[in-house]
């Protein structure tokens, strides 16, 4: 069973919840860190990067730059800019994206559900990220990013949700990018325990996105435990941040595939080598709405496949399991999987991600490991086929568009106790910092 419960929030006044709001830590580098918050002072990232406080050269991981975030959030707390939720509450975190919602509670997970496998997870992480973020959350007392978490659909959360809804919001705001946030405070002891139980009830719950706060708040609660050998496992410390999503409302983005160079082969020797591996059907020309019946001449065909390939080829998308997009010399491909190449009872190995690379990127571009070769990039769904037009152009001479990873493979990989493979999900939208903070050392009435 999951042992999900309420927390007392530390959270924005009412009125600067959208200028306080930002997207996570780790979509930006230093350089961009350190424009947005000069852009806009009141930005929960000066918390969640502070070496944007400092001069550019300061070392980042410097004690007194992790001591910097502690006093910049609890200064918004003394001076009233955070409230502390005066109970413990469960929240609702809706987001809307293109017309599309999706409704997450917002609540604490445990420690112990992350260490004995109740919470799943499907990605490794890095020893240097953890360490950023145990400093981070250590000197802050408090988790200022929310783990995003994912659960199967039960009737009587959505029912909870869906009627706590009609009430009115702590917050209602459209951030720039477009997406509307909207928060409600759950303080029914009521609906606080009857979401306690169904939780409860859930069994299982993933780690979709946010691996390393995950294992980072893991680690703060393991040291702080050596620190408090008579803990009694309802500490704070033993809990940390989650939003917590249905798997039926969660939309998961292609995250696509560029390479540098062709090791080597010409184009038509990488072609074919392509042909022997997967079906290849060029679709340059035969698809630009027209229909598969279309008869066009030569001149007419490179010109609508530039043309489409121009307005970055949306139409080149692959539309199911199995199919990839090659973006190559000008024009598209489409590569289907063979089904023997797919009759494959592991989970990871029977994804689309995993065939192309033990398939094509491996044994021909001498890809081994794509975490830390630095001819491939990733770049997720959301920038649009058009960068992979764009950085094929410019920097790299082959690109892939991959079908999106479903909720269910994410499932079945966690389950079996596997790792996905490397950018094999892409979550949209991001939930935003700085909407909930949880404080892990009860001083000063803190929680």
């Amino acid at each position: 069973m999951a042992k999900i419960r309420p927390f007392a929030g530390i959270r924005p006044e009412k009125g600067k919840a959208a200028e306080i709001a930002a997207l996570p830590y780790d979509v930006y580098s230093r350089e961009e860190a350190a424009r947005v918050v000069a852009e806009n002072p009141s930005s929960f990232l000066k918390i969640d990067r502070p070496e944007t406080q400092f001069a550019p050269g300061e070392d980042m991981y410097g004690r007194q730059v992790y001591q910097k975030a502690h006093d910049l959030l609890w200064s918004l707390v003394a001076d009233g800019t955070f409230l502390v939720e005066k109970k413990k509450c469960y929240y609702i975190y809706e987001l809307t994206m293109c017309g599309r919602v999706q409704t997450g509670i917002v609540a604490c997970a445990s420690v112990d559900d992350y260490r004995n496998g109740v919470i799943r997870k499907h990605e490794n992480t890095r020893a240097e990220k953890e360490e950023d973020r145990i400093r981070h959350v250590d000197a802050c007392e408090a988790q200022t990013g929310p783990i995003f978490l994912a659960y199967r659909a039960r009737p009587e959360i959505s029912a909870i949700t869906e009627r706590e809804k009609k009430r009115d919001p702590a917050y209602d705001f459209v951030s720039e990018d477009g997406i509307r946030h909207r928060v409600f405070v759950i303080d029914s002891d009521g609906d606080i325990a009857a979401l306690t139980r169904a939780f409860a009830e859930t069994g299982t719950v993933y780690i979709a996105d946010g691996h390393h706060r995950a294992a980072s708040a893991v680690k703060v609660a393991e040291m702080r435990r050596r620190q408090n050998p008579d803990f009694t496992g309802e500490e704070e410390f033993n809990y940390f941040l989650s939003v917590l999503f249905p798997d039926d409302e969660l939309m998961i983005l292609d995250y696509n595939r560029v390479v540098r160079d062709l090791n080597g082969c010409t184009e038509e020797e990488f072609l074919d080598e392509v042909r022997r591996r997967f079906a290849v059907t060029r679709l340059s020309g035969d698809a630009a709405g027209m229909g598969p019946g279309a008869v066009l001449r030569a001149g007419e065909m490179r010109r609508t496949a530039d043309e489409e390939a121009a307005k970055g080829g949306e139409w080149m998308r692959p539309k199911e399991r199995g199919s990839i997009s090659m973006y190559l010399g000008g024009r598209w491909y489409l590569l289907k999987i063979r089904p023997e190449d797919r009759n494959s009872s592991d989970p990871v190995a029977g994804m689309d991600v995993s065939i192309l690379q033990e398939k094509l990127l491996g044994p021909v571009l001498s890809i081994g490991d794509p975490r830390t070769d630095r001819r491939i990039d990733f770049v997720g769904g959301i920038r649009g086929m058009e960068e992979l037009v764009r950085r094929c152009n410019t920097d790299c001479a082959v690109a892939f568009a991959m079908y999106p990873t479903s909720i269910g493979e994410l499932f079945a990989v966690a389950d079996a106790g596997r790792l996905m493979p490397p950018k094999s999900t892409w979550f949209e939208p991001k939930l935003r910092s700085g909407l909930f903070v949880h404080a892990i050392s009860c001083e000063n009435e803190r929680c």
